[in-house]
């Protein structure tokens, strides 16, 4: 591959070789160290191929042999640019690309981000860009690590970040925190581990099953408690041989607790609604975009109030990850109008049915047991509503941090501090 390459850039010639001595020639080419390849036999001569310079040579080998060497086609860039010579604009637009690519390969152009879920990617580029990181900066200036710590030190959720510079495309991977705490809650979390936590319960009901395995029970089950009632206590008493509270032991209550309580549950649906019937109109416009200037073909300018747009758009590149600062794309309008239709009553059950099946399901989802349904669905004048209450087994225990208990000074019996037993003599 390389010799191919280098043999175009030098430029070489396909002769035909005719006559009588032609393998003398060909002989003769080999003892004078001549190249000659991709020799063929064609119609009683022999065509092949041959460097410039060893074309030159061949003068004294043609007498000697009586042969005679036709030139059949020429290859390479000196013929090609000598066949263009006189195209200057060419040759200078050819100049200015090669300038212009040398130029954007040292600027960054595209930016992706692959793995947010809870964080959009526009919340992202935002951010980046106001840490001074957007597209159209030189690549030399991009700091991988110092990117990834300012996410992280950011983001709370996401524990992972991975920068990288991939030709003008910079590629962040991110990982978000799956279970709810960031790496900083738990950090926080372990320090405070001394102090007390109880589990508060956050409904009003009736304790079906308790099982405790951190911190001490303060209600027992078949008890009915309040919003805001402490289940666990997070404070356990260390007691002396007499039974005194001398002190206690903090730790981070921990326990499986169900009550049966009650929820409430309303969902409102209007009984009308709006049907989009598209028109048969459709404007589309072209565009394309080098750096911050966009050119358009085509006007949007249209009489609708109501309308769709949809806009698609690529990035030019090159070699994979070589992207340029250009983009084009297309941006279609749809206008449409819209038509007011009610709801049938099989309709509006149904609706509500299969919100509430959906409402349902999150609950058992959350660890929530259905026992008793009491919703029923309602139509009047102007919406209709599902509305009424569910029975349910679920965990109610809260955490919140506990408020410690001074324990209030002992009153000293037998001897005295000084060494009196207390008698008067």
């Amino acid at each position: 591959m390389l010799s191919r390459l280098i043999r175009y850039i030098r430029g070489y010639l396909r002769i035909r070789v005719q006559g009588i001595y032609a393998e003398r020639f060909l002989n003769a080419c080999g003892h004078r160290n001549i190249c000659l390849w991709d020799i063929r036999p064609v119609s009683g001569a022999y065509e092949m191929n041959i460097s410039i310079p060893g074309f030159r040579k061949l003068k004294p080998i043609i007498r000697k042999t009586g042969t005679k060497a036709v030139i059949v086609k020429r290859f390479g860039l000196p013929f090609y640019l000598q066949k263009y010579r006189r195209r200057k604009a060419f040759f200078a637009g050819a100049v200015l690309c090669l300038c212009l690519l040398w130029l954007f390969s040292g600027l960054l152009w595209n930016i992706e981000i692959r793995g947010n879920l809870t964080y959009t990617e526009e919340d992202l580029l935002e951010f980046l860009k106001s840490d001074h990181v957007y597209p159209g900066m030189r690549v030399s200036q991009v700091d991988c690590a110092g990117i990834a710590r300012d996410i992280r030190r950011e983001y709370e959720e996401i524990i992972w970040v991975s920068a990288s510079l991939e030709g003008t495309r910079l590629l962040i991977r991110v990982k978000e925190n799956e279970t709810g705490l960031s790496q900083e809650g738990k950090n926080q979390q372990s320090r405070e581990e001394t102090e007390p936590v109880d589990l508060v319960a956050k409904e009003n009901g009736v304790i079906t099953s308790m099982i405790v395995r951190e911190g001490v029970a303060q209600v027992e089950e078949g008890q009915e408690v309040k919003k805001g009632d402490v289940l666990v206590s997070g404070q356990v008493p260390v007691k002396n041989d007499a039974g005194e509270v001398t002190g206690f032991q903090y730790h981070v209550s921990d326990a499986d607790i169900l009550a049966r309580t009650k929820i409430s549950y309303e969902d409102p649906m209007s009984l009308t609604w709006e049907e989009k019937k598209d028109l048969p109109v459709e404007k589309t416009q072209y565009f394309l975009k080098i750096g911050r200037l966009r050119f358009s073909l085509g006007l949007m300018d249209h009489p609708y109030q109501k309308f769709r747009s949809e806009s698609r758009q690529w990035q030019g590149r090159i070699f994979g990850n070589f992207y340029l600062p250009v983009s084009w794309g297309v941006q279609t309008l749809r206008p449409y109008e819209s038509l007011k239709k009610t709801y049938t009553k099989s309709q509006i059950r149904a609706l509500l049915s299969a919100r509430f099946s959906g409402y349902c399901e999150d609950l058992e989802k959350k660890g929530v047991e259905i026992i008793e349904n009491d919703v029923k669905i309602y139509t009047g004048s102007k919406e209709a509503r599902a509305q009424g209450t569910l029975t349910v087994l679920m965990p109610v225990g809260e955490a919140k941090p506990a408020v410690k208990t001074e324990i209030p000074p002992q009153e000293q019996s037998g001897e005295d501090a000084d060494g009196n037993d207390g008698s008067s003599n």
